[in-house]
Formats: structure tokens, sequence, C-alpha cells
């Protein structure tokens, strides 16, 4: 079993092969609400839900909100290529061509000054602000490059006017309460303030809460972000515009490192695969980065435009699959193994981190456990027990929870009566999908009416 999990962008070039990709190893389907109508994400989370009943394996959704991002109005044609040393205007509104567009963000002329930097489509051309007048903001191209239609717009992010939650956010998480999504994903936070405010939109049982991390001040702020919110994900194309390109390898790094420590998930995201957006293999740079990923100990790697709006979607899902799996298996001994997260006082935790000792020296070939939120399989994904984690839980919206979890892989089952009968439901369970040998068990009793306390090596013949 793959224990790295693959987050894909459904869009135009997969919303119609979402059985396919989910065949190729899509674990988390994140659905992008910046782009894309209502009517389509619908679409989508019914495509996703199908596919995953006919898969005969659990797929989780993800709903990224908008957040405080600036982008770009429509264009004529859909995209423009600005030249170097050109003048480009951001209006106030209007269709936008190769001397200037409209944005999202009314007061931008407000935000911004003379001398700033202006990045578009994560830096794939850099403006320089001139002058302000009549609303609008004129730029020269210092360097140029092609922009599409809503392309995003980066200014410096501490300066930015735009509340943290917009009503579109709130419109679009209610749709996603409404829909039974598994995640939320809350882009552009500043700080732990953020997701504490989006937490307290949200009533019990929550969602999971995935605070992206992608500007300045979340990397100062990271550890109270962590501490907010129920996992985070690096992601490296609003980053790597912030702060320059030579910090992100370390930043990931420590911002995986600090995640591990809080027993929380960690997302690695953008440009993973880049350039499968147009070609049916990756680079050579692109396959060490995935595999970097899986060494430095991120839960799951995040496709975006490859799988969104890419010529090859379904390839991108198998190559990014392959690549996990070798890194796993090939390169087995570079794996963070048996580590017990630091930063964390739970009365579970010390029975997760001994579950995980027991497996890996042990030699069991997999590890159980009974669970009700799914906190007990996030314990025991964070230590890290080097076989796979099945999580049994009679509540299907922790199965989706559960979706994003390293190792992990979570089955619905009827509440056991006692603890005997909570060995025996797990027995039954791993026997059904052929896992035999030694099998580390952790359970409570009584059943499911306290925190895991109970461990088990067990012994099974298929």
């Amino acid at each position: 079993m793959r224990a790295t999990k693959l987050v894909c962008t459904l869009g135009p070039a997969s919303e119609h092969r979402v059985g396919e990709l989910v065949a190729a190893g899509m674990d988390v389907a994140r659905i992008n609400c910046s782009h894309g109508e209502p009517d389509a994400r619908v679409r989508i989370l019914e495509a996703v839900r199908r596919a995953s009943g006919q898969g005969g394996r659990p797929v989780g959704v993800m709903a990224d909100l908008s957040g405080p991002k600036v982008r770009l109005g429509d264009l004529e044609g859909g995209e423009v290529t600005l030249e170097t040393g050109a003048r480009f205007e951001f209006r106030p509104d209007g269709i936008g061509d190769v001397r200037g567009a409209g944005t999202t963000h009314a007061a931008l002329a407000s935000d911004i000054e003379p001398g700033d930097r202006v990045l578009l489509a994560d830096g794939a051309v850099e403006l320089r602000v001139m002058e302000r007048a009549g609303g609008g903001v004129m730029t020269e191209v210092v360097r140029g490059g092609t922009v599409r239609s809503r392309a995003g717009v980066n200014v410096p992010s501490e300066r930015l006017s735009m509340p943290t939650i917009s009503p579109k956010d709130e419109e679009d998480l209610r749709w996603a309460l409404r829909a039974g999504i598994d995640m939320v994903a809350q882009s552009f936070v500043r700080r732990a303030g953020d997701v504490r405010a989006l937490a307290g939109m949200i009533p019990d049982p929550r969602p999971v809460i995935v605070a992206k991390i992608e500007t300045r001040p979340a990397v100062e702020d990271a550890a109270a972000i962590l501490d907010a919110s129920d996992g985070i994900m690096v992601a490296r194309g609003d980053l790597g515009v912030e702060t320059p390109l030579e910090e992100i390898p370390v930043l990931q790094k420590r911002l995986v490192a600090l995640a591990r420590d809080t027993a929380r998930p960690v997302v690695v995201a953008t440009q993973m695969l880049e350039s499968m957006i147009g070609t049916p293999r990756p680079t050579r740079a692109e396959t060490q980065d995935v595999a970097q990923a899986v060494f430095d100990g991120a839960d799951a790697i995040l496709l975006s435009a490859e799988t969104a709006i890419g010529r090859y979607p379904v390839e991108a899902v198998r190559t990014a699959a392959r690549i996990l799996e070798t890194a796993e298996t090939a390169g087995a001994d570079f794996l963070p193994r048996g580590r017990e997260p630091g930063a964390l006082d739970l009365e579970e935790l010390p029975l997760a981190r001994a579950a995980a000792v027991l497996a890996l020296r042990g030699g069991a070939e997999a590890v159980a456990c009974f669970t009700r939120s799914g906190l007990t399989a996030r314990l025991l994904s964070a230590c890290r027990p080097g076989v796979p984690i099945h999580a049994f839980t009679p509540d299907p919206r922790a199965v989706g929870r559960m979706t994003l979890f390293h190792g992990v892989a979570p089955r619905v089952c009827e509440p056991p009566s006692d603890t005997d009968a909570m060995i025996a439901m797990m027995e039954t369970g791993l026997r059904d999908i052929g896992v035999g040998g030694s099998v580390v068990m952790v359970a409570s009793s009584p059943a499911g009416r306290t925190h895991a306390n109970l461990l088990k090596m067990h012994r099974l013949d298929v």
C-alpha cells in the first residue's frame, strides 16, 4: 500500500475522467473554489463519490477556499503575452488585453506604492509599479511572459487590505458544509487568528481545516497556525513569490518537520509535475522533487494544473503514484520512521509510539486501530510505524477525514459491543482484505468509551 497520499485538483481536463483518476491512485480530490461555476463543483463532487464507491476505496474531498487573493479579470481570448519593457495597467474593471486588465480587488491602488514589485501567475511575469492615477495602477513589465484570465496577482501580503475570509469564502464554505466536504483548505493565511476565525464559523463535527502556508507572515507564525489548524499545506507557488526562491527548499523541510512534530498532516504543493501540463513525461528534476517530499516526511503531495487543465491528467496521477511508491520502497532507507511527535501532550501518544516501535521491531505486517474521530489513526500515522495502518471507525465522516493521513487506510465498521467484539471485528476486516501474519492492534477498553489504552500483538492466519 502506498503510504504518501495523492491530492488531485479537478477541473475541465479531469471532471469527466474522475473514475480513471481514482483507479490511477487519487486519494483526495481538490475542488478549487477560485475557479469554475457552482454547478461544476456539484458534478465533480457527485463524480468523486460515485467513483469512490465503484472503486471500492474511500476518496476524500477538499474544498479550497479562495482567500484574500488578488486575481486578474477576464482577458481577450483567455490569455495575453506581455513584452518586457511594455506598460501594463491595473484597471478598476473591464475586459483585459496587452495594455491592462481589471482585478478582483477594487482597492488595489490603495495597497501598493510606486516601486513595488508585482508578480503575475506565480511569478511567470514580473511588473514594477510606476504610478497610481484615477483608481488605476500603471506598471512596467520587468520580465515578460504569458498570463491567463484570472491569473494570480501577487502584492506584499502584509499590506493587503482584503479581509481574510471574504463574502465569497463564506458562500463557498456554506456550500462545502452542506455538501459534506471532508476537508477545507484556507488560502493565504497570515496568522493563527485567521484559522480560528474560520473554525468559529464551522459547527462540530467539522471537516479537517488545512491552513495553506503561502505568505511570509504565515511562515513566521507557523507554529501557532499548526496549533489552530488540523494540518497545513506548503503552497510553494505563492510562497516562492513572497520569499526568495533559494529559501523554499529549506522552508519546506522546516514546515514538514514542524507539522510532523505536532502530529498534523502536511501537504507539499505546486509545480510537482508542472511539465506534464503539456507533455506526457515529467522532467528528472520534477521526479526528484516528488521523491524528496516523501523523504522529507510529507503526508501528501498535490497536483494542481497538471490534473485540472493539463493535457495528460491521468498520466500525471499514474506517474506521481509510481514515483511515490518507488521512493517508499527502493528508497526505504531514507524514510523517517519511528519518530515520536515531540510537541504534543496527549494521553494517546505514548500508546501510538509504542505501537510504532512494536510494529517496527516485531516484524508486524500492519497496524490496526479502532477510532471514532480519527485521532488514534493520526497519531499512529505521525509515529510512522513503517507498515500500513488500517483504521476502523463507525463514523463515515471520519473516513473522509482520514484519507489525508500518511499510511492510513480508513474503513467503516459497525460499532462493537465490547472490547472482544472490537478485536474480532478488526480481525475479520483484515482477513477480508488479505492481511495475514502478525498485526499490532490498538483499541480501547471499554470499547469506544475511552481513549485508546490497549495494545496487542495479534496473529492472523488468512
